[in-house]
């Protein structure tokens, strides 16, 4: 497999958003999150977490990491292999989406769903928990 092909996405969709979009924000904020940590880059993970995340959540996400000793974004010490957002629900000026952490890879890959809450007046993210059962 070539360098092209593995960055191909699978289904062949080319991938787009827009920054009117609270679902895109997130999916972005994710993926580029997640390429921060994994690549080590230094204090851009605090940045990107200035730029999309609520101060309040920041705040909590502070004390969970403490309580924790992970990363509160992802819920984790490690980097995921894979992520992926979806739609969950809106209402009461929120939107809510469920991202899918991918760990490892093959048919041994684990994986992690967390709750997001996005204010729509902001498009901020505003709360990340673990998804419940079934979600």
């Amino acid at each position: 497999m070539t360098d092209t092909e593995a960055d191909a996405p699978a289904n062949g969709a080319v991938r787009g958003g827009s920054p009117d979009s609270a679902v895109d924000r997130v999916a972005d904020f994710y993926g580029t999150y997640i390429d921060a940590v994994s690549d080590g880059t230094d204090d851009l993970g605090d940045t990107l977490r200035a730029h999309y995340l609520t101060e309040d959540l920041r705040q909590r996400l502070a004390a969970w990491e403490e309580a924790n000793h992970a990363d509160g974004v992802l819920r984790a010490q490690d980097v995921p292999t894979a992520w992926a957002v979806a739609y969950h629900d809106s209402g009461a000026g929120h939107l809510f989406t469920t991202v899918t952490l991918t760990w490892g890879t093959g048919p041994d890959a684990g994986h992690t769903r967390l709750a997001i809450r996005s204010d729509l007046s902001t498009r901020l993210i505003s709360d990340i928990e673990d998804a419940p059962a079934g979600n």
